[in-house]
């Protein structure tokens, strides 16, 4: 029955479709087959999510195997959500794809491209179902160095200087993982999550666990971006193709988040990891510095990829700051940035895209006049940038007040007040774009230009429109990240 065997299928149809894209060798046979496996994908999340929601956990043993002698997929209304995300933002580029690759990339290169955007879809997806810790650290690599590659195949030579720096703190961050990984089954005797949350409080109190648990959550951060592990990012996204930086921008760091998040409430737990060890408050200040630094420096950026790179450090700093409470409201509000930040940097990286189609460049001179001559592209990117600034019917208000919620009910008010001047200092550097592109004329080179083709427009509106529908309706949205946030604070169950 197909429904019993969701799990297993949300990993093997992108990583069994990537080997078969790899065959089929020409990109105009390639792109369909791949679209048709992403979109296979988003069907199995969606059934995933429903069948959590209605039944609870589900636990499925590889090859029949039991846990925890057998790899378990175990599938929670958190990581069911997480995936729901993954997987849709994949089928929505994948539907962008088609176009933008075949202009921004030589012929013989796209197949590649392909191939390994399936692949980091496949080792996104696996990190999200597994229930075995090793393996979130091999699909981890597996989605690292996919997603190397595709960075790799940028059009400027940058791009080769922008993966290799990637690469370097790619593999810290991963090192650390596996160390950390490897002392908790040193003292456990143990890779099973389950297993794991069960077995560490006998051995909390040693040196090892404590070590175990600096290492993993050093490593996570580094992935994810945290403020100050955060260098890699702004270069990869700058000069990766756009498909590249618009599906990486909108899912990795995000998994990454989900990766913080198994680990710390649910593995380790919450008493120890914001009682025993001060995480909670480390967490807080870096959430900080991280909203309030590299948003001021985005308003210096020339190069608008750079740009929304520096506003993602950002946000991923708003996402942190919920998770540093360590409570049901806090963990809530983060998961719903998680969902709404990846809209809304999808829609902004998108409509990059369209911009770089039919001007070559996304540098702040390319935006002169914009309004005019690309009118729906500079909708999306001023409706995503509100999203950003947390304007009320866009997403991003949605979780910008939950988390200052979250902070009040903490009687943390300056915190508040740090989220409210992010807010501003995003509505700065978006006032830069809205200016030139409807208060200046643009140059005269740029009369011929003209509005994206509908097969990148209507996946950048698509995704657009979305920020705006669910910053109205919230039922899905909140419903679930409250659901996921309190299995992850009740721990395994």
């Amino acid at each position: 029955m197909i429904s019993a065997n969701l799990p297993a299928l949300q990993v093997i149809i992108p990583l069994l479709a990537a080997p078969l894209a790899f065959l089929l060798r020409k990109p105009r046979l390639v792109w369909p087959f791949a679209l048709l496996a992403t979109i296979l994908t988003v069907l199995t999340s969606i059934g995933l999510l429903q069948q959590v929601l209605d039944e609870g956990v589900i636990s499925y043993a590889m090859g029949g195997w039991s846990p925890p002698w057998g790899i378990e997929y175990r599938v929670d209304a958190a990581n069911a959500y997480v995936a729901l995300i993954v997987s849709a933002m994949g089928a929505i580029v994948m539907f962008y794809a088609g176009t933008s690759i075949r202009h921004e990339l030589p012929e013989h290169k796209q197949t590649l491209f392909h191939v390994a955007y399936l692949l980091c879809l496949a080792g996104l997806l696996g990190i999200t179902v597994t229930g075995d810790a090793f393996n979130v650290f091999v699909f981890l690599e597996v989605s690292s160095l996919s997603t190397y590659i595709m960075v790799s195949l940028g059009a400027n030579r940058r791009a080769l200087t922008a993966t290799f720096q990637y690469l370097i703190m790619g593999t810290l961050g991963a090192t650390f993982i596996l160390i950390g990984v490897g002392l908790m089954y040193v003292m456990t005797g143990t890779l099973n999550m389950v297993d794991l949350a069960q077995r560490l409080p006998e051995v909390a109190d040693s040196r090892t666990i404590y070590s175990a648990f600096a290492f993993v959550t050093v490593g996570v951060c580094l992935k994810l971006a945290l403020f100050p592990l955060h260098g890699w990012l702004p270069n990869a996204y700058a000069y990766a193709p756009s498909v590249a930086t618009a599906f990486v921008a909108s899912t990795a760091t995000k998994v990454a988040i989900y990766v913080l998040l198994r680990f710390v409430l649910t593995i380790f737990g919450v008493t120890f990891s914001f009682n025993t060890m001060p995480l909670g408050y480390i967490l807080m200040v870096l959430a900080v510095i991280a909203i309030l630094i590299p948003s001021t420096v985005a308003i210096y950026q020339s190069n608008v990829k750079r740009l929304f790179a520096y506003s993602s450090v950002g946000q991923v700093g708003y996402i942190i700051l919920g998770i540093s409470f360590g409570t049901v409201l806090g963990v809530s509000a983060g998961l719903l940035h998680i969902f709404n930040h990846a809209l809304t940097k999808g829609a902004l990286f998108l409509a990059l895209g369209c911009l770089y189609y039919r001007t070559g460049s996304v540098h702040l001179d390319a935006f002169r006049g914009l309004g005019k001559t690309m009118p729906w592209t500079m909708a999306a990117i001023v409706v995503g940038g509100l999203g950003l600034v947390g304007v009320p019917l866009t997403a991003g208000f949605i979780s910008k007040w939950y988390l200052v919620m979250a902070a009040l009910e903490q009687g943390y008010w300056p915190l508040a007040a740090v989220a409210l001047a992010g807010s501003l200092l995003a509505a700065i550097y978006l006032w830069k774009l809205v200016e030139l592109a409807y208060f200046q004329q643009p140059d005269s080179d740029a009369a011929q230009i003209r509005e994206a083709p509908l097969s990148l427009l209507v996946p950048t509106l698509l995704v657009t429109a979305s920020t705006i529908y669910f910053g109205i309706n919230t039922d899905l949205t909140v419903g679930v990240a409250t659901v996921a946030a309190e299995t992850l604070i009740g721990g395994v169950r």
